[in-house]
């Protein structure tokens, strides 16, 4: 528990002190009321990233195949359950001297070539993973966009989900179309230091009401 799950759950963050900030703004206090309770895991950087990469126009049948086939090819094998193979997440020094034909029998279409991108950067330290927890927001913005294939969204995914960075905040369809509607497209000022937790809120919120 302490040496694994207090992190990845992300159990340290006061969370009652993040609600009662957001709670200053009516809608977010609706939004918090509607769905309180929700963490953010803590994911390894690389894996974070590389899972992003994979999710870019796809769904998350597809996405989890991917990684599946991701890990049982290039992974280390896992004690699990009797009957039961699980392997580890490739590290990027893995997959940094493959090729996309290597990369074939993932079935990752276009994504393929990115994943070896990212993974040839990490490996040989062009993008630090470790550094991004620590790094200004926009560089380490800009470093991950340095990936091909990596976006503003991927971007703040990694940052958010594998860097711990709660302050930055992924806006896809569903985001923009509700900050649109709830906020006229402008995070209030109490949201911001915590917008990626905000975000998850404001999705939630969005969905269900």
């Amino acid at each position: 528990f302490e040496t694994f799950w207090r992190r990845y759950f992300d159990l340290d963050r006061d969370s009652p002190a993040i609600l009662s900030a957001i709670r200053t703004d009516p809608v977010l206090a609706e939004a918090a009321d509607a769905a309180g309770g929700i963490r953010l895991l803590r994911q390894e950087p690389w894996e974070a990233l590389c899972s992003f990469i994979i999710s870019q126009n796809n769904n998350i049948p597809r996405i989890k195949g991917i990684i599946e086939r991701l890990c049982a090819a290039f992974g280390d094998p896992l004690e699990g359950p009797e009957g039961v193979r699980l392997y580890a997440f490739p590290p990027p020094e893995r997959l940094a001297g493959l090729s996309v034909s290597d990369l074939a029998g993932l079935r990752a279409g276009f994504r393929a070539k990115y994943i070896l991108d990212a993974a040839q950067k990490a490996a040989d330290g062009r993008i630090d993973l470790a550094a991004l927890a620590e790094m200004p927001l926009e560089e380490a913005r800009d470093a991950l966009m340095q990936i091909k294939g990596v976006g503003p969204k991927v971007a703040d995914c990694a940052l958010l989900y594998g860097a711990g960075r709660i302050e930055a905040f992924p806006a896809d369809v569903w985001i923009k179309r509700a900050m649109a509607s709830l906020f006229g497209g402008r995070l209030p000022d109490c949201a911001k230091p915590y917008a990626g937790i905000v975000q998850q809120y404001i999705f939630h919120y969005a969905r269900t009401t």
